[in-house]
């Protein structure tokens, strides 16, 4: 390694750092709900709170952060104490009993039930914060919650239990039924944090995150359409006909690719990296904007249009997706095609996501760079997650790769 190299290196460890450390201040400061516990995640530019309902989501992944930075860095006071509170809000507040103990989606400040939705995904952050939650403390309780949750959907996305919400699926399922990549790239997520904490249920976790990986691999991964698709029918088979049968999201693609090459790590399989690498090209070199840089959100595998209205936005969490990727991808193969992206990923956050006045970074980017009027730095879908996972795992790669 050169010392032209390795500066490079350097330098971007040096800005993780920094932002992680601006980011945590941001969310400690201005997001924790002293009155009523759990996290406020709808704040604007400068941290003053426009919404005081509660995402669930964000519950569970405020807890699931703090506890994981805990793990990476060592226990402080106020992680413990952040993650702590979250768990505390979901558990008191968050569960619909009368819909066999599915969580809700948003709540109100207090912890009145605002919303429930169909997916599963408020019970899938539930479970790896208590997860993680259990591996700092050893706590009993926390692993039965989790294990409970995971067991749940696996039974939900596996259409082994009727869904107890009774919302059904959202098409008629008489005209037209599928599986989308969320359900199997989510949960195979979930398996990598349960399985770290629980040692003891290893072979159910090797087992299901097999599973998970033959769904994305047979079904969802397109290489014949340059593309991993989000929607197949139940069959596992591509649906061109109509919009969301031809959706591409590249940054959930991007996602799903370091999931996989961490599963790929785990089992010593060259053939799954490769192919999670190859997911990982496909989506970002289709889904960068030439023209003014970033990833865009939505993209049709067949250039045709899309549907949704935000297809050409720029989006914050499907860049710290890429910086993920890539950095576990470089490390991996040493292949300077990953690291090129990791750097012209980072630059485009710094001129265009990051906050040098305020800290924390912007959630939602107009096509040409600029945020969305006015900014904001939270949302009920965006919190203390993406931003401080992605700088803390990519961090730590770099630091792996640095040596010291």
């Amino acid at each position: 390694m050169t010392a032209q190299h390795n500066q490079k290196l350097l330098d971007a460890r040096d800005w993780c750092r920094q932002e992680l450390d601006k980011s945590i201040a941001f969310w400690l400061e201005h997001g924790l709900d002293r009155e009523h516990g759990g996290v406020y995640t709808c704040l604007d530019r400068i941290g003053e709170v426009y919404s005081t309902d509660k995402s669930v989501w964000m519950q569970g992944r405020c807890a699931w952060m703090f506890s994981y930075l805990c793990h990476l860095y060592g226990k402080r006071p106020e992680w413990m104490e952040a993650a702590k509170s979250c768990l505390d809000f979901l558990e008191n507040y968050c569960i619909n009993q009368e819909a066999g103990g599915r969580l809700y989606f948003t709540v109100t400040a207090e912890g009145k039930p605002l919303r429930q939705r169909r997916y599963c995904f408020s019970e899938g952050f539930y479970a790896i914060a208590n997860a993680e939650y259990y591996g700092l403390t050893g706590e009993a309780k926390h692993l039965e919650r989790a294990r409970w949750a995971y067991h749940m959907i696996y039974d939900l996305n596996n259409s082994l239990i009727d869904d107890p919400t009774g919302l059904g699926p959202k098409t008629l399922p008489e005209t037209r039924s599928g599986h989308a990549l969320g359900d199997p790239m989510i949960f195979l997520n979930i398996i990598s944090i349960m399985r770290r904490v629980d040692p003891a249920s290893i072979e159910e976790y090797d087992r299901h995150a097999r599973e998970c990986t033959d769904r994305i691999v047979n079904d969802h991964y397109r290489p014949e359409l340059g593309c991993t698709l989000e929607n197949v029918s139940l069959a596992g088979e591509p649906e061109l006909w109509y919009t969301a049968g031809r959706v591409v999201n590249p940054g959930h693609d991007i996602e799903c690719s370091w999931f996989m090459m961490d599963e790929a790590n785990y089992r010593g399989d060259e053939e799954l990296h490769r192919t999670a690498e190859q997911i990982f090209r496909l989506a970002i070199e289709a889904g960068w904007d030439e023209e003014f840089g970033g990833l865009l959100y939505f993209i049709d595998c067949k250039g045709l249009p899309t549907e949704a209205y935000e297809h050409d936005m720029k989006l914050w969490w499907p860049h710290n997706e890429i910086m993920i990727a890539a950095s576990k991808a470089y490390r991996d193969t040493g292949d300077e095609y990953y690291l090129d992206w990791l750097l012209k990923t980072m630059d485009y956050c710094k001129q265009h996501f990051a906050d040098p006045e305020y800290g924390e970074w912007y959630g939602y980017l107009r096509r040409d760079g600029l945020p969305t009027m006015p900014p904001t730095k939270g949302s009920t879908f965006k919190g203390p997650f993406h931003v401080p996972r992605a700088l803390s795992m990519t961090e730590r790669v770099l630091t792996e790769l640095i040596g010291d």
